[in-house]
């Protein structure tokens, strides 16, 4: 799972429910101090939620650009109904497109970017290509200005994080989640790595966040990442600019197999030094910066 840096807002944030034609999703929202030159959705993966991008919310506003993170239904504070079926991936796709268009109607001729991080990344490829697959009798304008798909790859993830996932989705079915949570913590506890134990108080948030989740939507996604099929080429073939970012190593998918996607796709790469599965996290001055040159560079082109 993503881990934040910290988690004290920026000035310019605020959390709040974003009210949508698919119900209400808790949000953080950035504000530039000027007018904003577009706005910035991002979508978190599997058991991570809006907080994952907490340290690109100050750099990506002080760029210019309205950001919001997400967390999706079944995850963290926005919460969903106890039944497996509603987080398919369909399902989320569309939560994405009501969010997406309730973004725009509030600001209309702004420019709208879509990020989507690790699982994040199958809801976002699932929501463009929903919308250019749409039947002949409903609305097929996509909203979005730009795709960025952030350590995600284009099918199931690394065999070695599928047998892990796997192992999970086996508990989700018979323990609950605080009793699966301290078996993960004795593990990470007996790997012997120190530096990667996190302060006290993110300590509390993870476990709480991770007692938030639907043990429900946690088996869809989960299901999706041992499964889903690689659909590279239809996106390839949808007219939106792209970015594909990764850091220099991921236990998900392969940064080889990454850099391959994103030529499959026709899209720019940036891979971020230091930065592992989550660079929105781990390394955020330098996403940001590959984010907000992308982006400038889709609105003056």
């Amino acid at each position: 799972m993503s881990t934040p840096p910290f988690l004290a807002l920026p000035a310019c944030a605020t959390a709040l429910r974003l009210p949508t034609s698919r119900g209400s999703f808790a949000v953080l929202r950035a504000e530039p101090t000027g007018p904003a030159r577009g706005t910035a959705l991002l979508v978190p993966g599997f058991t991570g939620s809006k907080e994952d991008f907490i340290a690109l919310l100050e750099p990506l506003a002080a760029a210019g650009f309205r950001t919001v993170a997400v967390d999706q239904r079944g995850q963290y504070e926005t919460g969903g109904p106890a039944d497996q079926a509603a987080y398919a991936l369909p399902e989320l796709g569309r939560d994405l497109r009501a969010i997406s268009d309730a973004l725009t109607e509030a600001a209309p001729g702004t420019p709208l970017h879509l990020l989507g991080h690790s699982f994040g990344g199958y809801v976002a490829r699932e929501a463009v290509l929903a919308g250019v697959n749409a039947p002949a009798n409903t609305p097929t304008a996509l909203p979005w200005s730009s795709l960025t798909m952030l350590s995600t790859g284009p099918g199931p993830i690394d065999p070695a994080e599928a047998a892990r996932t796997k192992m999970l989705m086996d508990a989700l079915g018979s323990v609950d989640l605080e009793t699966i949570w301290q078996v993960m913590q004795q593990l990470e506890e007996g790997s012997g790595d120190p530096a990667g134990k996190p302060a006290p108080q993110i300590a509390e948030f993870l476990h709480r966040r991770w007692l938030a989740n639907l043990p429900q939507a946690l088996l869809a996604m989960g299901e999706r990442l041992l499964s889903e099929p690689d659909r590279t080429a239809e996106l390839a073939a949808v007219p939106l600019p792209k970015l594909a970012v990764s850091g220099v190593r991921d236990y998900a998918w392969p940064v080889e197999e990454q850099s391959e996607t994103a030529a499959r796709l026709g899209a720019r790469y940036v891979r971020i030094d230091g930065a592992g599965h989550s660079p929105n996290a781990e390394r955020p001055t330098e996403t940001a910066a590959a984010l907000t040159e992308f982006w400038s560079s889709v609105q003056s082109a």
